[in-house]
């Protein structure tokens, strides 16, 4: 035989005694998890149970001693940067002629020189970033644009998702730069400007690219 032969305790021997305290003694560890656990109010379960992203502790809010000081010839515009996935404006200062868009190409260049600035300090500390290109400028319109084109010196859908959606989010806050209900933009290609839309569903997922397009009429 290739095993040794193992008798079988017999009730009331040492063996079988010492055999019922270990079961025992495991049962009653087994006994005291299940009460440890129900004590802090976990509910066992033989299922994999997926909680989610633990909640963040980013604020995205600044406190008002820290919001940007305006000059007198100068006025706030709402700017939306990234903060715990999502877009949240806040304001910066442009020159006071740009929010009533007497200049377009004015207003979108003081607003594309603001979101696309590294944050300072304070906004950093916040959470707060932007992912538009430090390198992103307007470019001159083409004939046979449609009323209202911006013209980025990066094709739009180039940018990164966040990208976009911060530079239409922006723009469509200042009526002047909206056209047909839309942000209409280009790029340095031959393709035709698209108007954009800044939605709800934009600035709470950007980075899904959930900004919607849709055709401009000559």
């Amino acid at each position: 035989m290739s095993g040794a032969f193992r008798p079988v305790p017999v009730p009331g021997s040492t063996a079988w005694a010492s055999r019922l305290r270990g079961v025992v003694a495991a049962a009653g560890a087994v006994l005291a998890v299940a009460v440890l656990a129900s004590g802090c109010g976990i509910r066992t379960t033989s299922v994999p149970v997926d909680a989610g992203a633990a909640p963040s502790r980013v604020p995205c809010k600044l406190p008002s001693a820290d919001v940007t000081t305006r000059s007198p010839d100068s006025v706030a515009a709402p700017v939306y940067l990234v903060c715990a996935s999502q877009l949240v404006s806040v304001d910066r200062p442009v020159p006071s002629g740009t929010a009533g868009g007497a200049d377009r190409l004015v207003a979108a260049r003081a607003l594309l020189d603001q979101v696309r600035q590294a944050p300072p300090e304070s906004e950093r500390r916040a959470g707060f970033s932007t992912a538009v290109p430090a390198g992103l400028r307007l470019e001159p319109t083409r004939a046979g644009d449609p009323a209202g084109t911006l013209r980025l010196s990066s094709q739009p859908e180039d940018l990164s998702e966040e990208a976009l959606a911060q530079l239409v989010c922006t723009y469509a806050e200042n009526e002047a730069l909206v056209t047909q209900g839309s942000v209409v933009l280009g790029g340095p290609g031959d393709y035709r400007p698209r108007g954009y839309l800044c939605t709800s569903q934009t600035k709470a997922r950007p980075q899904d690219g959930t900004v919607p397009d849709v055709l401009v009429r000559d």
